[in-house]
């Protein structure tokens, strides 16, 4: 059935596939707009390194919570040195769950549910953030560039992750996911993506380890899988999903040869049984990327990335999505989505849901809008990361009301 015009002149997504129900492992979701994880910076400080979602976090995400809709949280801190950056809500201590236990309560009220995001930054942060302690990585790489303090990350590189570590962190992981189920959240998502502390053991441009968590694509894999086994085996298959991003070029990640080695973790994902197989897999499309343009990025990964192309294939988020669909793993795209190639993406059968950012920072009832055809409020990427006052780009957008003015997106 086509869509309709609304009022407004915008084309109506009420009668188009992100309007019909799907259901998410043990998640039943009435639409398929979700809410991206977005790093607001907006929690309050506690103690060093400690940050809680307080009052201003409850009507941030109330104002986005709909009726069988999705809410990905903003990635949280598993633990006091999974830190990377002030005003961040973490999952580590009772006050931080109490504070996201007042959260879930009030999307719930609205009818809607959220996940909750699992984070470690790995080498993506700095000393003077983690009370003296060096960040750890899958090698001792650090960053190009400052961290937030000022200081060159060359100054203090990561630590290698020891393999004692790197079960105790898998640990941590699951701990985690029990406080977030816990706290009332219907599920999580482990951050695997964004050159955190997963992705920098995926991407061989970071992991040049020598042992069983590095060199060839089964041992690079081998830190995420046993994760994700640890979360499944703690909260159950049916309410966890995994972020992941083989085009990613944020802090320095940039893999030789993404399509082949992220069809192999796939495959993996898909081959577990059934008690470890995730309900679903978060991908960013490769158009996607926080400094460059578009056309710039797509243009790199077709000229600087050592088999992109692999039998004249083209960079695609589509085959991988293809493998998960033989496990009965739902896919969610992510990446410079707007009212126009939303739909058609799903329609296509190319992904499950459609994960919303910008748009869902500057519009709270973004599903409604898409639904009705209504116009958009622009977003103010100045405010995207912290502002003074915080309420600022964070809970004072409007919601639609007769007669707003908006902008075509």
């Amino acid at each position: 059935m086509p869509s309709r015009i609304s009022p407004s002149g915008f084309k109506s997504l009420e009668d188009s596939a992100m309007f019909k129900p799907l259901a998410l492992g043990r998640t039943a979701l009435d639409h398929r707009v979700v809410m991206a994880p977005l790093t607001r910076m907006r929690a309050s400080k506690e103690s060093e390194g400690t940050f809680v979602p307080g009052d201003l976090a409850v009507q941030y995400y109330s104002q986005r919570a709909s009726k069988g809709g999705l809410i990905l949280t903003e990635a949280c801190p598993i633990s006091r040195l999974a830190c990377g950056y002030p005003g961040v809500p973490g999952l580590f201590t009772e006050s931080q769950s109490a504070g996201w236990r007042r959260i879930t309560d009030a999307v719930h009220a609205k009818g809607g549910y959220i996940y909750c995001q699992l984070w470690h930054v790995g080498r993506a942060t700095v000393p003077s953030f983690l009370g003296g302690e060096a960040a750890i990585s899958s090698s001792d790489i650090p960053i190009s560039g400052n961290g937030f303090d000022g200081s060159p990350y060359a100054q203090t590189p990561p630590k290698p992750a020891t393999v004692e570590q790197i079960h105790d962190l898998t640990d941590e992981f699951a701990a985690a996911a029990q406080r977030a189920i816990d706290a009332g959240f219907d599920g999580v998502e482990i951050h695997g993506a964004n050159g955190y502390l997963l992705d920098q053991f995926l991407h061989d441009n970071v992991n040049v380890r020598t042992d069983a968590y590095g060199g060839s694509v089964e041992n690079r894999c081998r830190f995420p899988l046993e994760v994700i086994k640890a979360v499944t085996s703690k909260v159950g298959a049916d309410r966890v999903g995994i972020r992941l991003s083989p085009y990613n070029y944020f802090q320095d990640t940039k893999d030789s040869k993404p399509n082949e080695h992220w069809e192999y973790l796939c495959e993996q994902i898909v081959a577990q049984p059934e008690e470890h197989r995730l309900s679903y897999v978060h991908m960013v499309e490769p158009r996607f990327d926080e400094v460059l343009d578009e056309e710039a990025k797509l243009g790199s990964l077709s000229g600087n990335v050592e088999g992109n192309k692999q039998g004249g294939r083209p960079n695609s988020l589509v085959p991988f999505r293809q493998i998960l669909a033989k496990g009965g793993i739902k896919f969610l795209s992510a990446g410079g989505f707007t009212r126009d190639n939303a739909a058609p993406k799903v329609e296509a059968g190319d992904a499950d849901a459609v994960v919303f950012g910008r748009w869902f920072i500057a519009n709270p009832d973004l599903p409604k809008r898409l639904a009705d055809g209504l116009p958009l409020n622009p977003y103010d990427r100045n405010t995207f990361y912290g502002a003074d006052p915080p309420e600022s780009g964070y809970v004072d957008y409007p919601a639609f009301e007769a007669g707003s003015k908006g902008i075509e997106a």
